[in-house]
């Protein structure tokens, strides 16, 4: 199973498109997010039942902080992996979100998203395939185990997708809130949605 795991707030959540920039921080709420986080993962693995054996972030810094505390509770240590970063926006990197929603190119980006590429930047199928390529790698190196994966909204969103078979084309009627916890099964059978933008318990997780 992989629990992915949006990181915490930033100053800029829901007003600005990030992208990869550097510099950006979770906000006191993020911070605090990511210790809710931690505890709800930190009461799966003290409940007996898919304790995570390994945690991976993508490399920017709200990742890589809201994987700290999460870490900490389960003994681990954050290891670091580039699949799972956010997708490249290009140009539209720190762009704010209202000025971005009043561009023809925005409608595409929400009703058609498969065939949008980002000037500059990914396609959301490039984005999807790293995303679902990281999300088999790192179940691949631990199988039958449970590992989490804190990444980004739409890589989850996107890898959430590729599990459930729903086209790319309707992926941004999915929500990944921050801090929230989607949880991905593999089996022999196919892949299994066990939850998606979960900011409850996670003890129940199973495939039934």
């Amino acid at each position: 199973m992989i629990l992915l795991v949006r990181h915490g707030r930033t100053p800029t959540t829901g007003t600005v498109l990030p992208g990869r920039a550097p510099g950006l921080h979770l906000s006191d709420e993020g911070l605090a997010q990511a210790e809710a986080a931690a505890a709800r993962i930190g009461a799966l693995a003290e409940s007996g039942r898919q304790a995570p054996v390994a945690i991976y972030a993508s490399p920017l810094e709200r990742t890589t902080e809201t994987a700290r505390p999460i870490a900490r509770r389960l003994g681990l240590r954050v290891r670091s992996d580039r699949g799972l970063l956010e997708c490249d926006f290009g140009e539209w990197t720190g762009s704010e979100l209202k000025a971005l929603a009043k561009m023809p190119a925005w409608a595409q980006v929400q009703r058609s998203p498969s065939g949008f590429r980002f000037p500059g930047g990914e396609s959301f199928l490039e984005m999807q395939a790293r995303m679902a390529s990281a999300v088999a790698r790192l179940v691949g190196l631990h199988p039958g185990e449970t590992v989490v994966a804190v990444s980004h909204a739409d890589p989850i969103k996107a890898a959430v997708a590729a599990a459930a078979g729903t086209p790319l084309d309707l992926f941004q009627r999915l929500v990944v809130s921050p801090c929230s916890v989607s949880a991905l099964a593999y089996t022999e059978a196919g892949p299994h949605v066990l939850a998606v933008n979960s900011t409850g318990s996670l003890t129940e997780l199973a495939i039934s």
